[in-house]
């Protein structure tokens, strides 16, 4: 995290948001906004990667909802210097050292994705966190092809061929 750099509170009402850090400018744009948490992470971490091989190195602030109010919940630096930082995510089969393993960690964005589209086609956008606790619990379980089978009947059941 740098210091001096304080992002400023999202506009409108509490959701999740990523604020990018602007050096040029010196500002804050929303890069990414949703209810839920997870598709705001997968964004980050998509527009991370993209401005790295662009030479670039993002600040990011994570700011979401509790208690009805806006709550900033990470800070992030996404430069060099967080990819020296120890990881505080659990260690994953494939793991090397503590750090999860790349793929594994894109494969388990990807079944995310698929099963939250799945669950918007059924109509399903207002998760309650157990709803999202139990979403995380499949993605961590399921095989891609299993999660996309699971993605296509919700999207049969609602219709939508």
């Amino acid at each position: 995290m740098q210091s001096g750099l304080e992002s400023p509170q999202p506009p409108g009402a509490p959701r999740w948001v990523a604020m990018f850090h602007q050096p040029s400018s010196d500002s804050w744009r929303v890069g990414a906004e949703s209810p839920h948490r997870f598709p705001v992470l997968y964004a980050v971490g998509e527009m991370a990667q993209t401005l790295r091989a662009r030479g670039e190195h993002p600040t990011v602030a994570l700011w979401g909802p509790r208690d009805g109010a806006w709550e900033r919940h990470e800070h992030l630096a996404a430069g060099p210097a967080a990819e020296q930082a120890p990881s505080a995510v659990p260690e994953e089969p494939g793991a090397v050292g503590g750090k999860p393993d790349k793929l594994a960690e894109r494969m388990t964005d990807r079944r995310q994705q698929v099963l939250m589209a799945g669950l918007g086609k059924a109509g399903l956008y207002d998760l309650s966190p157990d709803d999202l606790a139990a979403v995380e619990t499949l993605v961590d379980r399921l095989d891609e092809t299993t999660v996309r089978s699971v993605a296509h009947w919700l999207a049969v059941a609602s219709g939508d061929r």
